[in-house]
């Protein structure tokens, strides 16, 4: 089977210029290994991945990942085997120039698993963390963003058009205490808050308000506090952790890695019309996780507020802890990702005061050679109320590493869309399904800046009784540039 390394080289030593330049690093057997020149502070590490090969690791030598360790330790690791890097590797081969370096992996994650959102995993076919790195004194740094220009028409009688610029920007810091305890400092924000608090057009998408109202047909913007976290893990030894992660905004421990984190969607657009089954909880102002993490199995529970955020996007929401989750995810192979979580969440929606919901979700995340495939089911069993499933299949396909294809198909049972109380089809359930599909050309900038210039369309099913308000059959198209770091 595979073999573990027995000792993990300094993060000095693995981020020496000189192993830098190679996609495979040499296995390090010395128990003491000298410690490498370290790099100036601030100078960002950059790699031409695409004219490199991929040469298969020896049977009997385990690749050296790069971990994240402090400057100053030599720590005991049992990196993954050359089956994960090779799988790691072929991905970032499909990826744009400088969108990521080779062999890097954030956190205790040790290359069995990429790091997704929160505390979420994807499978560690997807590639490293795409980003900036950079090193400032025992630090390491990541970061990654971008500024999403889109000009739509949602199509139909209730579809909406018009053009508007979607933001991230994400920092995460990882640096070792001691020789058991790992801190990972992270941050994220977002500039959506200048669209208004109507957000921008996104045909059958429904959840929180702006004005009060109730949003339909329209995703609301991101807050300019997406994520302020810190996660300590403290190893048991062979890449097995106990963890807590704490913040004040956050993410629980609930469904898979949110939309903007998972390469099955990274050049989709619009959010899902699922987000509110799937990834409302990804802003959450108060979280509190800890959980047991191993190479191939992660074990945890959140205490978190389960109210979604208000419409006032530039502020920062009262912390509150008041509901639950606990999240099993499964990564037996590289190329596979599968989590099951459930969760008591207190009112989430404003408009539905007294009104709590239990929340069950199970998905499955393949990736491979630049294909990176969800699967995913939720359901909403409100308290009281009704059962509300969705269903989600996306996947992006890198087929080189300028050209990319992806799509979307989307299944949900939703009675939001008309909340007007006087309306003949208010709190009625109607089951919907939209599929997308779309083109994205990237263009590397410089270093790790690129561009993603693409489009995509989209058309739906619904039932009769929806033609009077949406049309016979609505479709809706979509134009983008996506500036990136890490694209």
């Amino acid at each position: 089977m595979f073999r573990h390394t027995l000792r993990a080289a300094t993060a000095a030593a693995a981020l020496c210029p000189t192993l830098a330049s190679a996609q495979h690093h040499p296995p390090v057997t010395a128990p003491t290994p000298s410690p490498a020149p370290r790099p100036a502070p601030g100078d960002a590490d950059t790699m031409d991945h695409g004219a490199m090969g991929h040469a298969a690791v020896a049977q009997d030598a385990a690749p050296t990942f790069h971990g994240h360790t402090g400057m100053n330790h030599v720590m005991p690791a049992v990196t993954a085997s050359a089956a994960w890097r090779d799988a790691s590797d072929d991905a970032l081969a499909h990826a744009p120039v400088g969108a990521a370096m080779g062999g890097m992996t954030m956190g205790t994650a040790a290359g069995w698993y990429t790091p997704g959102s929160g505390t979420a995993r994807n499978p560690a076919g997807e590639g490293p963390m795409r980003g900036a790195m950079l090193h400032a004194g025992n630090w390491m740094v990541m970061t990654h963003g971008y500024a999403w220009a889109m000009a739509t028409d949602q199509g139909g009688r209730r579809g909406g058009d018009g053009a508007y610029v979607q933001s991230m920007a994400m920092v995460m810091a990882d640096n070792d205490l001691s020789d058991r305890v790992h801190l990972q400092l992270r941050g994220m924000g977002s500039l959506e808050p200048a669209m208004g608090a109507r957000g921008y057009p996104n045909l059958f998408a429904t959840g929180e308000t702006a004005n009060g109202r109730a949003l339909v047909d329209r995703q609301h913007p991101h807050d300019l506090f997406m994520e302020l976290a810190a996660r300590v893990d403290y190893r048991l030894g062979g890449d097995t952790s106990l963890f807590v992660y704490a913040a004040p905004v956050g993410e629980p421990a609930m469904g898979p890695s949110a939309f903007m984190h998972r390469g099955s969607a990274r050049y989709l657009p619009m959010s899902p019309i699922t987000h509110h089954w799937f990834d409302s909880t990804h802003i959450t102002y108060g979280v509190l996780t800890a959980g047991v993490s191993a190479p191939k199995l992660q074990l945890e529970g959140s205490w978190f507020k389960g109210r979604e955020p208000d419409e006032r996007r530039w502020g920062f929401d009262p912390v509150r802890l008041d509901s639950w989750s606990v999240r099993g995810t499964w990564t037996p192979s590289p190329y596979v990702a599968l989590q099951v979580s459930h969760g008591r969440l207190k009112e989430p929606e404003a408009l539905h005061p007294g009104e709590d919901e239990d929340r069950t979700t199970a998905s499955m995340q393949y990736a491979r050679a630049g294909l990176a495939t969800t699967l995913a089911w939720s359901r909403k069993d409100r308290q009281p109320g009704d059962l509300l499933d969705a269903f989600l299949a996306e996947a992006t396909y890198e087929l080189t590493p300028r050209h990319a294809v992806f799509a979307r198909v989307e299944n949900v049972a939703n009675d939001e869309l008309f909340p007007d109380h006087d309306d003949p089809l208010h709190d009625r359930r109607f089951r919907v399904t939209k599929a997308e599909a779309g083109y994205a050309y990237r263009l590397p900038i410089v270093g790790p800046l690129g561009v993603a210039l693409g489009g995509t369309v989209a058309a739906y099913a619904k039932p009769a009784a929806l033609d009077a308000a949406y049309g016979d059959s609505p479709v809706s198209w979509t134009l983008f540039a996506k500036f990136a770091v890490g694209l």
